[in-house]
């Protein structure tokens, strides 16, 4: 099989190709607001769609949904084909719509189980005493066959511990009732916010993220976010757990002759802020690691003070927009970003990333040996994809019609925690039962119970794997187990 082309994104004195043998040593798209991160982030995303590589990214402002239509629509796109010589050819990508909440695209679901503990106490900013205790819910919930698959199977957990307490120190340790309740009224602000309609089944299936169309283009999954940062701590959250989902399910293929998956971590600033140092230390390596997966992380971000060391290290294709040097943060920003680059002896590296015009930017990408290239001063190649957002319309019409819609349109509810937790304790208050009719003694129920319970954990499998890493590589911090 012939190796894909070099992808062109930009072009200076000569023009800039990111090789797609090296797309998934990962990358990094900075620079202030208004100087063209958006347009190159879609760039870049329409070259790994045209040669069937699918993309996964945050639409946060809500004006990348024209991918699924060709360009033409701004007279400035045509004009800067035209200064850079190269011929301007709308096209239009294959996108998939999503929405944690349902309303602009399919549902995305996570099961609780499949979230984890730590990852759950980053959501609900616990502190290390709630998390530790949040840890010990999980582990109860495990030894016991109960399966956490939403927030009501979470809450119903939580009251039996703390009903329990006394019971349950014996043997795991003592249960704080204050920590109990921290985390229940956590668990009532994430409900208030909208968060609730994420945790369930049907649970997002990887391979859906990875498809391409009939002209082999891949797939680019666009994650409706506009009304998401609104909860910034459940957008962070949601794209680790899916880092982490993509680290831990997929399997490994060195170094392939394209990415099997692009993720865009737009935003990147809020995974990190506040983050526990012993969490960030799990993202640095679920980063560093990812790539042997076939899967290129970009991060987005207005400076790559936002990205910590150990991370912006690990990438090496760089596009570094304008950036403005009127704070002593600021000029630290300029001088950081400056230094991350291989030095161009033709070029003030410092100097150029505070007079980039908009849509102009400082680029280095990895050559076939990779090695970081000098940085060069570029103009980003126009998309070839519609500026203009869809409307409500057009966007419904591309839901509607795709295969995916009724995989995940309908929610799941099945046996758990609360169903089961609800059942014992009517069994508690129930009065003795009367002698079986027709020879069925009570072994015989609770042979029949077991041999459902055993079917339910069954199905559960698929679910249960994906929880492997958060509550094994990241869930290891709070000393969870594998299931």
């Amino acid at each position: 099989m012939v190796p894909p082309a070099a992808l062109p994104i930009a072009k200076g004195a000569h023009v800039i190709e990111l090789i797609p043998r090296m797309a998934n040593r990962h990358g990094l798209i900075a620079g202030a607001t208004g100087t063209g991160k958006t347009i190159s982030l879609r760039v870049l995303a329409e070259q790994f769609s045209r040669i069937g590589v699918p993309v996964f990214l945050a639409d946060v402002k809500g004006d990348l949904s024209g991918l699924a239509r060709p360009g033409g629509d701004s007279a400035k796109i045509a004009e800067r084909a035209a200064q850079l010589g190269i011929a301007f050819e709308p096209a239009a990508c294959p996108v998939v719509f999503w929405d944690l909440f349902g309303r602009q695209g399919h549902p995305i679901r996570a099961t609780v189980s499949e979230m984890g503990p730590l990852l759950l106490s980053r959501l609900l900013n616990l502190n290390e005493t709630q998390g530790g205790v949040l840890a010990l819910v999980f582990k109860v919930a495990d030894d016991q066959g109960l399966l956490l698959l939403d927030l009501k199977d979470l809450r119903a957990m939580l009251q039996d511990v703390g009903e329990r307490a006394a019971e349950i120190k014996v043997k795991y340790g003592n249960v704080s009732t204050a920590s109990i309740g921290a985390i229940q009224r956590g668990l009532l602000a994430l409900e208030q916010q909208g968060g609730a309609q994420f945790f369930g089944e049907p649970v997002l299936d990887l391979d859906d993220l990875m498809q391409t169309d009939a002209q082999g283009h891949g797939a680019i999954n666009v994650l409706a976010a506009d009304q998401l940062m609104q909860t910034p701590a459940l957008y962070s959250t949601f794209l680790l757990w899916l880092l982490a989902e993509l680290f831990e399910r997929l399997p490994e293929v060195g170094d392939p002759d394209q990415p099997k998956l692009v993720f865009f971590f737009d935003e990147a600033h809020l995974l990190f802020d506040d983050t526990p140092k012993a969490l960030v230390e799990q993202i640095e390596r679920v980063v560093r690691l990812v790539r042997s997966k076939g899967v290129g992380v970009y991060f987005c971000s207005q400076s790559p003070l936002d990205v910590p060391e150990a991370v912006l290290g690990q990438l090496g294709n760089r596009v570094q927009h304008a950036l403005r040097a009127f704070t002593p943060k600021d000029q630290k920003a300029v001088k950081t970003a400056a230094q991350t680059f291989r030095a161009n002896p033709a070029l003030d590296v410092a100097t150029a990333i505070t007079e980039l015009g908009v849509g102009e930017a400082l680029v280095s990408v990895l050559d076939e040996k990779g090695t970081p290239t000098m940085v060069e001063r570029a103009f980003i190649y126009p998309p070839r994809t519609r500026l203009r957002p869809l409307d409500a319309d057009e966007r419904a019409a591309i839901v509607q019609a795709s295969p995916l819609r009724r995989r995940y349109e309908e929610t799941v509810d099945r046996e758990s925690a609360f169903e089961r937790l609800r059942g014992r304790t009517a069994d508690a208050d129930a009065p003795p039962a009367a002698p079986p009719r027709g020879g069925r003694t009570p072994q015989d129920e609770l042979t029949k119970a077991a041999i459902s319970i055993g079917a339910s954990v069954v199905r559960s499998m698929g679910t249960q794997a994906g929880r492997s890493l958060v509550r094994g590589v990241l869930g290891a911090l709070f000393g969870g187990r594998r299931r």
